[in-house]
């Protein structure tokens, strides 16, 4: 990208402009969903965000639909299965100080610490972002002791299939995956990208645990907190972006949950708003300023009726993209549960529903991207769109 491509915020850290960062996007230009998708499958060249195609298909927490999440066997087959981002990985600390890979810090669920009876003594309480949670919480461990344990599949009623897979991987760490990423890259010669979430960021450095620094050491380690470096970082927090803004050059993206809800950080500050106000155009122009994106869940693209229906398309793609913001929402799944009502297909909790019909409605928004637990499903259902 040339110096024409940029321009220096108000901080003085740069932010891109415009059709240079969406590529084969062109959203900045007004473009309908499909003549936006046209160049999706074929990557821009100059590396950084647009290189990706559009719609990006991203793997979320690598391909849990198939594989207990945050594992390198998820990793692995979100990669073959065609995702163009792996989310690898949600990054909570443990005791030590060190990065690990796993949904949030509380394990109970996702591992199978319960059957170490060595560890009986850490199950505990805490309040987590509000919530009282009771289980065993990373912060709790050393990386040696979290090496002893093995993933497990997260929501077995709706996924029996990935049981099949439980205690087969261990927790990755970061750094492990930042060295994943590179041998990923040499092995199928194509740019390997990941999505790391700095999770419940100000609870951790109430703990002394300071998330976005330990992230920004191990990224400048490998040569990845480039502007165009293969690494996009999120998070729920917005000071926790702006406080990465201050630390990386990496692309920035602040998620977004449900509009009535409020950043924990914002709660912690007493900042009364709510997401609702970060979706306004004069909220999403101030998070232009230090992010390059957001990721909204999807019932701020498209909102729900009581019945859990879509409704009505919001303004919200448009918005963003009128200040230079690319959107990638969350969470597409195959099982009925996880889809809007009109998609789903008889009454299993663990069937699959019409799939390929909710992402082609989501895709024609003109969102840029979307995070999914089925990679192939959403591979298949962009070449529908771009070629329908």
């Amino acid at each position: 990208m040339g110096s024409q491509d940029e321009y220096t915020d108000g901080t003085g850290r740069r932010a891109l402009l415009g059709a240079a960062m969406f590529g084969a996007g062109g959203a900045v230009l007004g473009l309908s969903g499909t003549a936006r998708a046209a160049g999706a499958g074929s990557a821009g060249h100059g590396g950084g965000l647009k290189s990706l195609p559009v719609p990006t298909v991203i793997g979320h927490r690598g391909a849990s639909g198939y594989r207990p999440e945050h594992t390198f066997g998820s990793y692995q087959l979100a990669l073959d299965l065609g995702a163009d981002i792996v989310e690898a990985g949600d990054l909570v600390p443990t005791r030590d100080g060190h990065l690990v890979c796993r949904h949030e810090p509380e394990i109970g669920g996702t591992t199978n610490v319960a059957d170490h009876p060595e560890f009986a003594g850490r199950r505990t309480t805490k309040v987590l972002d509000g919530v009282s949670t009771t289980g065993w919480f990373t912060e709790d461990f050393t990386l040696a002791e979290l090496k002893t344990l093995r993933a497990i599949e997260r929501i077995p009623a709706n996924r029996p299939h990935n049981t099949l897979y439980n205690g087969r991987w261990s927790i990755p760490t970061f750094e492990e995956v930042l060295k994943w990423q590179d041998e990923q890259t040499r092995k199928r010669g194509k740019q390997v990208w990941i999505y790391p979430e700095t999770k419940h960021p100000t609870y951790f450095r109430g703990l002394g645990l300071g998330l976005e620094e330990r992230v920004a050491k191990l990224l400048h380690k490998h040569g990845k907190d480039k502007r165009n470096s293969p690494v996009i970082l999120q998070s729920f927090e917005p000071t926790s972006i702006q406080r990465l803004n201050e630390l990386v050059d990496n692309p920035l993206v602040v998620l977004l949950s449900a509009a009535n809800t409020r950043p924990w950080d914002f709660v912690e500050t007493g900042d009364p708003r709510t997401v609702a106000d970060l979706i306004t155009p004069k909220g999403l122009r101030e998070i232009a300023g230090y992010a390059q994106g957001i990721g909204p869940t999807l019932d701020l693209v498209i909102t729900k009726k009581a019945d859990g229906s879509l409704d009505k398309e919001t303004t919200l793609v448009a918005d963003a993209h009128k200040v230079g913001l690319i959107l990638h929402p969350y969470t597409m799944r195959n099982e009925n549960p996880f889809l809007p009502a009109e998609y789903r297909r008889g009454p299993d909790a663990d069937a699959y529903g019409d799939a390929f019909g909710a992402f082609k409605r989501y895709f024609a928004t003109g969102i840029d991207g979307v995070f999914t637990d089925n990679a192939d499903t959403g591979v298949l259902a962009r070449a529908d769109f771009v070629n329908g």
